[in-house]
């Protein structure tokens, strides 16, 4: 997997943009493994924070599986549920805001009139 960071975009969205591009077009396949953060991070020259920050939104996402002290995997494109993760995208918007968990549970119930 090649990632060439232009500059353009901050250094995590490229590396983002990049997975899930080879995602859906096939270069990478459900099961797929993708580099360690470590070694990403160095074949990069960046800081293993941005890696992981680009990991745990693509994890949020839908896009990969961290499966801890195995690595980390992509998820085929034919498995992701766009409603699920435009979702799981927003409720990280949302905790990041300040947004508690008791808050949004209770946010769902009352949606969902639970």
């Amino acid at each position: 997997m090649e990632i060439h960071l232009t500059g353009k975009k901050s250094i995590y969205e490229e590396i983002m943009e990049t997975v899930e591009r080879y995602i859906s077009l096939g270069v990478l396949k459900d099961g797929d493994r993708l580099p360690s953060v470590r070694n990403l991070a160095l074949k990069l020259g960046v800081n293993p924070n941005t890696v992981a920050r680009a990991y745990y939104a693509l994890e949020a996402e839908g896009v990969i599986r961290s499966i801890p002290k195995k690595g980390v995997f992509a998820c085929g494109a034919e498995k992701r549920d766009p409603v699920k993760a435009e979702a799981r995208s927003r409720l990280i918007v949302f905790r990041e805001a300040g947004l508690s968990k008791e808050d949004a549970l209770a946010l769902v119930e009352e949606v969902y009139g639970g």
